[in-house]
């Protein structure tokens, strides 16, 4: 079992930084990425970055340039530095982290963590 705790939301106003941690725990074998997702308000959960274990890393075209997706290994965290920020990336921020294992596999899910950008 995996637990993933975001932390590091909050309000911001346009063009603003923040930085999101996904601190993981647990058994981490059988995963091999992680990912930020992020929902907003009536809207469908969208994928942000990814971050595989080799370090390879991928992102949703509109958070090109402006965001970057990072890990530290020996605190098993991942982290999601958000800059230039705009309104319009208001939303819920998710810690996910897929795993296969022998056959199976599953899917674990932060808690999520509030992101306002507002004047």
């Amino acid at each position: 079992q995996v637990q993933l705790v975001e932390s590091g939301g909050g309000l911001v106003q346009p063009g603003g930084s923040l930085r999101l941690s996904c601190a993981a725990s647990g058994n981490m074998s059988g995963i091999y990425l992680m990912a930020w997702y992020r929902q907003a308000p009536g809207k469908q959960r969208e994928l942000v970055a990814t971050i595989a274990n080799g370090g390879r890393t991928d992102y949703k075209d509109s958070v090109k340039g402006r965001f970057i997706i990072s890990r530290d290994n020996a605190k098993s965290t991942v982290y999601l530095q958000m800059n230039s920020l705009k309104p319009e990336d208001t939303a819920v921020y998710f810690c996910y982290a897929p795993w296969s294992a022998a056959g199976q596999g599953g899917q674990y899910w932060g808690q999520g963590t509030q992101v306002t950008v507002s004047s």
